[in-house]
């Protein structure tokens, strides 16, 4: 009986702190109203909104480029990518960094909200809306407690052909 209590405490032991093991852990974030998230594993740092170098003839949604440790990140407006109107930046405005299909990319939210863990029954796959409503940027619909995050899939966030302009502006 000893031997048992033992071997589940050193099981217990053994987990990782802080990590769920029948879910994910996601970042969260605000986009006016409403709550998105994406998967921790996916973001590189956060950084509090500076000015950006903006390049000439590029599309809206692609604010400019920083100078991260030496790398060329393009910076992606989400606001802009999902139709939303353009608000002047706060404190509270930061640069999420984010490995999208093996590519660093800073994308600017509102603020960042917590780090949430959210286990595999809490998540929903997203509505179909028909035609009109393309939600194929979203991996699900996840619950935590009183709050619904739209979890982002980041590597379908941008269309093949927004991607390539997004890379083309570092080059």
């Amino acid at each position: 009986m000893a031997a048992v209590a033992v071997e589940s405490a050193t099981q217990e032991l053994n987990q990782p702190i802080g990590l769920t093991t029948d879910g994910s852990q996601f970042l969260t974030f605000q986009l006016g109203d409403e709550l998105y998230g994406v998967d921790i594993l996916r973001v590189q740092e956060i950084k509090g909104y500076t000015t950006v170098t903006k390049i000439p003839n590029t599309p809206d949604y692609i604010k400019g480029v920083l100078n991260l440790r030496g790398t060329i990140v393009p910076i992606v407006e989400l606001r802009t990518i999902f139709g939303m109107p353009a608000i002047d930046y706060t404190m509270l405005t930061v640069i999420v960094v984010v490995v999208v299909r093996d590519r660093i990319m800073g994308l600017v939210v509102d603020s960042v909200s917590d780090v949430l863990n959210i286990g595999a029954k809490d998540i929903q796959p997203p509505p179909a809306f028909g035609a009109k409503g393309d939600v194929n940027f979203l991996s699900g619909i996840g619950k935590s407690s009183d709050k619904l995050v739209a979890l982002l899939n980041i590597d379908r966030l941008l269309t093949e052909g927004e991607m390539q302009e997004a890379v083309a502006v570092t080059a």
